[in-house]
């Protein structure tokens, strides 16, 4: 049986498992806000809605331990694959209907319960079947893949709605691209029935009340960490000001100039970040994981920080000259997705190497995230408000004043000594 996993080299998985877990979360959070703004929501109730639907990301914890008490890893990432397909496209079916707002906003919500299933245990195959050594050498071929995701998502398929727009219709073109969507899942879902590795067996946990027991003990293990708080402290605020601006930029792209935005088209969103940002942040990404390899993530995370929220500052000189460059614009992006490339590797490295290590490696991995999530979402959901409270301009130099915490607790976060392969 061990051998069968190891004959499955990591470049031939983990690119596409970690694709495939980008792929719903990226359509959740951020092109749905495009499908919203194009069907006429505004944008405080797209911001509001589109960050709510995203709770099952954060709520994660509660149902990881009950993924314990059956089959392999590999089954729910599978399994969740194929449900996330059919899902999409039922997704699509809903958008002509008269109610559509409340009939799609509970398919993603079903949506997002299954990506995070498949989140948890797509992190247990990889966190289970890797050494730490090998952890740090693919992480930047973990978030780049990902983002890979958010780039496709956010470039090629956003293109597509965007020229389907013109041709048949808003409503037409979206139902296209949401049964893309499901198209994908299902491809990844065949393709991982032979190629993912099963990241172990999960037969410790026999029955639900087990499972609670088990979740309880990972709670009080979680906590009882070394620098713990300093942990949790730093996953939330890595990500604040981030939070903040994914939600208003594509916002900001569509708005009109005379609102102070750039006034772009659907199209022309998807041609800057399937080209530009495509290739800058596969680029940001590997090159983080190398960086990160070569310096030590402890040498190398106030740096990250630093890099990480490269842009913010793209935004807000974007907010103020509002070129109609379209070149001016796209080297806009091409910054902006390397820096965010290189420096969220910093991050994802942290929970593995920081906060997983341990007897629980997955469930305490996947209450990481959610705690990151967390601090991802709540700035997310507000703002909209923000945004149209104080306009584009001056959002985007609040984002700015936003990312001091991240540069305070990269800075004074401490760290402690890996633990080593048996």
């Amino acid at each position: 049986m061990s051998i069968k996993i190891k004959k499955y080299h990591p470049a031939t998985w983990v690119p596409t498992l970690y694709f495939s877990e980008g792929l719903p979360f990226v359509a959740t959070s951020v092109v749905s806000v495009l499908m919203y703004k194009s069907l006429g929501l505004s944008d405080s109730e797209i911001a509001f809605f589109t960050t709510l639907i995203m709770w099952p990301w954060t709520l994660k914890p509660l149902w990881g331990p009950l993924l314990e008490m059956f089959k392999t890893k590999k089954h729910f990432v599978i399994a969740t694959q194929f449900i996330g397909g059919v899902a999409f496209g039922l997704l699509a079916l809903t958008l002509p209907l008269e109610g559509f707002l409340r009939y799609s906003l509970v398919m993603f919500v079903i949506i997002a319960f299954n990506s995070a299933t498949h989140d948890i245990a797509a992190d247990g195959v990889y966190i289970n079947s890797l050494s730490s050594k090998d952890q740090a050498k693919y992480v930047g071929w973990q978030g780049a893949f990902y983002n890979v995701a958010k780039v496709l998502s956010q470039g090629a398929l956003v293109y597509i709605a965007g020229k389907l727009e013109i041709i048949i219709g808003v409503v037409e073109a979206w139902m296209i691209v949401m049964g893309l969507f499901g198209a994908i899942l299902m491809l990844m879902g065949i393709y991982h029935l032979k190629m993912l590795p099963s990241g172990g067996s999960s037969t410790e946990v026999k029955n639900v009340n087990e499972a609670f027991t088990t979740f309880w003990k990972i709670v009080k293990s979680f906590f009882a960490k070394k620098y713990v708080f300093w942990g949790i402290a730093f996953i939330i605020l890595f990500r604040t000001a981030e939070g903040q601006l994914t939600k208003i930029v594509p916002l900001f792209m569509r708005a009109a100039r005379e609102d102070g935005g750039l006034g772009l088209l659907t199209a022309d969103i998807g041609i800057a970040y399937g080209i530009f940002g495509a290739a800058a942040f596969v680029l940001g990404s590997i090159a983080g994981g190398y960086f990160i390899a070569k310096r030590g993530l402890k040498r190398s995370i106030f740096i990250l920080a630093i890099i990480f929220n490269l842009p913010d500052v793209v935004y807000t000189y974007l907010a103020f000259t509002v070129p109609e460059s379209f070149t001016i614009i796209c080297t806009a992006i091409t910054i902006e997705w390397f820096g965010y490339g290189f420096g969220f590797v910093g991050v994802i490295l942290f929970m593995m190497q920081q906060i997983a290590p341990g007897p629980y490696k997955m469930a305490h991995y996947a209450f990481a995230t959610a705690v990151m999530n967390l601090g991802f979402m709540l700035p997310s959901m507000v703002s909209g408000f923000i945004s149209d409270y104080l306009g584009y301009k001056n959002f985007f130099v609040w984002v700015m004043i936003a990312t001091i915490p991240s540069f305070l607790v990269a800075w004074f976060v401490p760290f402690k000594e890996l633990e080593k392969d048996s």
